[in-house]
């Protein structure tokens, strides 16, 4: 566990996510809770100041902007009221980071993103440049959702998975959620006395998916999102520590007591591989068999043969999600066919396509080469 938590200190981590919910940061009268926040943002200064680089992804706007515009339902009634509750409380927390991170000399910067920002490869490497940019430049980049004109099909939903997202594009070391609970519980805590910390993961599998439960009052992400979120962060390589912020200066008391969850990662995927892994939509699946499953595992390519089912409607050199015989997402790609060709090869042998395409056939319907396993 020491060794774990070692990997977010600034010895070991020269770049560091951490995020920050609404819950958090804006207390039950719709003001920011400015005395916890000084405590938080103290500790990033000194975390800047032995050299460790440090990106914010913070909530809070929605809530903000409801108390200015005297919104009900804490802005979040219609699409339009959170909207427009965005559009106020985005400045009111962009001034409040600017002037706290200020007061430690520290420079506050700017980014609102969407989905099709981190989705889409070419906006994506746009984003990336800029957050390494910022970074160099000694400035702390204050992440949010633009969710003055994101719409539910259009948007991530929870800052926990864009914070993963915003970790791989700004090729950070680790994340941390600050959260308004310790971490994964066995069981729900509030009504099992019984449930138990889950100090460690190093895998996530179906039973740490089931614990995956409970949400925060305020915020939109509970702790299914948080889990996603950590699984992005480890496919990309990156450890993730979910931490009760809770308390004043929630890193130091992290850093000494070491009580959270932290979700281990071991390799590190390539640049491309960690964006396809880190997706969270893609334009189709590929459902395959039990022999192709063992294939893929063992660093093949997907051929045409092992394909039992389509769904979608995709081009070639599009993401899709390769899932298994229970349905459960094993790999993503990029298509080597659009859809509807795809359509008419699956389940045939390499030597039968061409016969029925009419053409020389590609080697595989998605190449390891253009693959990542989840």
């Amino acid at each position: 566990m020491v060794a774990a938590l070692t990997a977010f200190a600034p010895d070991d981590c020269a770049r560091l996510v951490v995020k920050i919910g609404s819950s958090l940061l804006v207390a039950d009268d719709g003001t920011v809770r400015r005395d916890w926040l000084a405590t938080l943002v103290g500790e990033l200064a000194e975390r800047q100041r032995a050299g460790q680089k440090i990106i914010l992804v913070s909530s809070g706007a929605i809530a903000l902007g409801a108390r200015l515009l005297g919104l009900e339902g804490g802005g979040r009634r219609s699409l339009d009221d959170a909207q427009a509750a965005a559009a106020a409380g985005q400045i009111a927390l962009s001034q409040c980071w600017a002037e706290l991170l200020g007061a430690h000399d520290l420079r506050a910067a700017q980014i609102l993103v969407t989905l099709g920002d981190l989705e889409d490869r070419r906006r994506y490497l746009n984003a990336a440049a800029t957050l390494d940019r910022l970074l160099r430049l000694d400035a702390v980049p204050v992440i949010n959702e633009n969710d003055s004109v994101a719409t539910e099909e259009i948007r991530f939903g929870d800052n926990d998975r864009l914070a993963a997202r915003i970790g791989q594009a700004a090729r950070a070391d680790g994340i941390v959620l600050l959260s308004d609970v310790a971490g994964l519980y066995s069981a729900d805590p509030r009504r099992d006395p019984a449930a138990e910390l889950i100090r460690s993961v190093d895998t996530i599998d179906a039973r740490i998916g089931a614990m995956a439960e409970g949400a925060s009052a305020m915020g939109s992400g509970g702790m299914a999102s948080k889990v996603e979120a950590a699984r992005i962060a480890t496919a990309a390589g990156m450890p993730l520590a979910i931490i009760s912020g809770q308390q004043d200066a929630p890193l130091t008391t992290f850093a000494k007591t070491g009580t959270g969850t932290i979700f281990t990662a071991d390799r590190a995927p390539s640049a491309r591989e960690a964006w396809m892994a880190g997706r969270l939509t893609s334009a189709g699946r590929i459902a395959i068999d039990a022999g192709a499953a063992r294939a893929l595992r063992d660093g093949n390519s997907l051929l045409a043969a092992g394909v039992t089912a389509l769904n979608g409607t995709f081009g070639r050199g599009d993401v899709v999600d390769i899932a298994d015989a229970g349905g459960t997402v094993i790999a993503r790609g990029l298509a080597e066919y659009d859809s509807d060709a795809a359509a008419k090869i699956m389940g045939r042998k390499t030597g039968e396509l061409e016969a029925i395409l009419g053409y020389a056939p590609r080697s595989a319907l998605v190449h390891r080469n253009h693959m990542v396993l989840l």
